[in-house]
């Protein structure tokens, strides 16, 4: 299997929207996010995406050259319009804006609209942590997760995702789609010719299924059954319902080419732990991590990301030929 450098799977990334008709700061922007996910063993949201990503783009699915645009009405307040484009160029600037409005206001909060998939939902927040905040994302996906007694699709697997800043160390990650796991499992599955547990989703019809291409027609099973449902559904209300985003049920796939844009939302707050805590408040939140980790066999959430972000550093992404392939042509 070839081994890809993280410079040379950006570049091969890059290369291919570019080619799809996306912008090249667009491009770099995609590919920095995937090729990141794909580095911490996130491989749903990562590679894996770029043939579907770029007939999209080459479709006009996705707008390839869209700017996203910020508004602050309010001190606490962004709102983000990603376009109908990708949505990393738009959380990418939320990102960058964040922390100096929440460290002024003590908390901040951005609304992104018109937006799109928007991949590992931990890594946003993760660089609000390394910049000192305590940082929460909610994204609402096109539908795959019917509610509660019901059998038609609602609620997308809506991720959401958590960071805590430690005093001298990478931030606390959580980052959990809502269904039992994450869609992009299936699709990568899919793309393997590989059949998938039971348990993860349900056909069109409700009986479960290990086909991932029947399971990709039919729904996900949520994350702790009703409870599950339950959270999509707050999800879904602040991520597009607060945001003014096309709710799940309307929104086209992030899978495929057909229909137009799906403009999906994203809703991003940032919290000052000093303003709020006080100038201890990193260490209390070292206490706990510290009553976690003293444990034998017990680890943090993200963990086991930035042992496979270290790895992919040190030696390369294996990447399969077929999808090598795939991404070539593109």
């Amino acid at each position: 299997m070839p081994i890809l450098t993280l410079a040379e799977a950006q570049t091969l990334v890059t290369a291919a929207l570019v080619r799809a008709d996306t912008g090249e700061p667009n491009a770099r922007a995609v590919a920095r996010a995937l090729v990141a996910a794909e580095a911490d063993g996130l491989k749903g949201h990562g590679l894996s995406r770029v043939p579907s990503y770029a007939a999209q783009a080459r479709a006009g699915k996705v707008d390839g050259h869209a700017v996203p645009t910020l508004a602050r009405p309010k001190p606490a307040l962004l709102l983000a319009d990603a376009a109908h484009g990708f949505a990393y160029p738009a959380i990418d600037a939320v990102v960058a804006a964040l922390p100096e409005i929440a460290r002024s206001e003590g908390v901040a909060v951005a609304a992104v609209r018109r937006s799109h998939h928007c991949g590992a939902a931990g890594h946003p927040v993760e660089r609000l942590g390394e910049a000192g905040l305590v940082a929460l994302l909610f994204a609402n996906t096109p539908s795959a997760i019917a509610p509660q007694g019901g059998r038609r699709a609602v609620f997308g697997t809506n991720p959401i995702a958590f960071a805590c800043p430690l005093p001298g160390r990478p931030p606390i990650v959580v980052d959990l789609a809502l269904s039992v796991v994450a869609r992009g499992n299936i699709i990568a599955a899919k793309q393997r010719g590989e059949p998938i547990p039971e348990g993860w989703a349900l056909d069109a019809e409700g009986r479960p299924t290990t086909d991932p291409a029947e399971a990709l027609k039919g729904t996900m099973v949520p994350l702790g059954g009703a409870k599950g449902t339950a959270l999509a559904l707050m999800v879904e209300l602040l991520a597009a319902g607060l945001t003014g985003a096309t709710y799940a049920a309307d929104a086209s796939s992030f899978m495929d080419a057909e229909g137009g844009p799906p403009g999906t939302g994203q809703l991003i707050l940032a919290l000052d732990p000093v303003a709020i805590g006080g100038p201890g408040a990193l260490d209390h939140f070292a206490t706990l991590a510290g009553q976690i980790e003293d444990q034998d066999g017990a680890r943090l959430p993200g963990a086991r990301r930035l042992e496979s972000r270290a790895r992919a550093a040190r030696d390369g992404l294996p990447v399969a030929d077929a999808l090598l392939a795939e991404i070539a042509r593109a």
